[in-house]
C-alpha cells in the first residue's frame, strides 16, 4: 500500500482493509451508524434458515466475505448474491455458517464511492438482485447523496478508520437507502461517468495527504 506524504495518511491501511471486509461485522458497524438495513440471518442451523425463510421471504444468500472461488474448470469467479428457494434448506446447512438476508424491495441500487471527505454517488440502474452479475446491462447516474445517508457514512468510516471505501445501497420505492455492504478495496474506474473525479481524488489525497 502507498502512504501520502507530510503525514503519512494509508490508502487503506492493510490491517483495516481485512477488518473492514467481515460481512457480519459490517452489518453491526452499519446498525451502530444509523444506517437502514434489510433483516438478516448468520446461521448454520437449517430450522433457523428455514424459519427466517418462512418469516421474511423472498430472502437471498451471500458470502461472509468476499473471495474469489474457482469453478471445475478453474476459472476464477465470484459468489454473487442471489435468492433462496425453502426448499433448498436441508441438512446441508448445517455443515458451515450461511448469511441469509430478506430480498429488498429496490428500484435501483446506489454505489457510494468515498476519498477522504469527498463522496462520489452513482445511481445503478438494471433490473437484477446483484447488478456486477453482468456489467452490460447496467447504466449510471450522478446523484446526489441524502444528508443523513453521508453523515452515516462518514461516522462509518471512521469507526473502521479507512481513507477510501465503496458503499452499496438498495434504492427503494419510496426512495430509502438500504445499506447492503461496503467493499474497502472497491473498483471505481469502469463507471465512466464519475472516473475522472475520483481520480483526482485520489490523486490529491497522495500527492497532499489530505482532501
Amino acid at each position: 500500500m502507498l502512504t501520502a506524504l507530510h503525514d503519512c495518511l494509508w490508502i487503506n491501511h492493510p490491517w483495516r482493509n481485512h477488518a473492514a471486509e467481515y460481512k457480519p461485522g459490517q452489518l453491526v458497524t452499519a446498525a451502530e451508524c444509523g444506517f437502514a438495513l434489510a433483516p438478516t440471518l448468520i446461521t448454520n442451523d437449517p430450522f433457523e434458515a428455514r424459519a427466517f425463510a418462512e418469516t421474511y421471504s423472498p430472502i437471498v444468500y451471500k458470502p461472509l466475505r468476499q473471495s474469489i472461488q474457482k469453478d471445475q474448470d478453474g476459472v476464477n469467479g465470484m459468489i454473487w448474491v442471489r435468492p433462496v428457494d425453502p426448499a433448498e434448506l436441508d441438512d446441508a446447512v448445517a455443515g458451515t455458517a450461511h448469511m441469509f438476508q430478506a430480498e429488498v424491495e429496490k428500484v435501483a441500487d446506489v454505489r457510494v464511492t468515498v476519498v477522504g471527505h469527498r463522496l462520489f454517488a452513482v445511481r445503478i440502474d438494471s433490473g437484477l438482485i446483484d447488478w456486477r452479475a453482468d456489467y452490460d446491462t447496467l447504466t449510471y447516474t450522478l446523484i446526489p447523496c441524502p444528508p443523513a445517508v453521508e453523515s452515516s457514512i462518514r461516522q462509518y468510516m471512521s469507526s473502521y478508520g479507512l481513507v477510501f471505501a465503496a458503499f452499496d445501497f438498495a434504492l427503494t420505492p419510496t426512495g430509502g437507502w438500504i445499506f447492503l455492504e461496503c467493499n474497502p478495496n472497491g473498483q471505481w474506474a469502469w463507471i465512466a461517468e464519475q472516473e475522472q473525479a475520483v481520480a483526482d481524488a485520489l490523486t490529491d489525497l497522495l500527492e497532499r495527504g489530505h482532501l
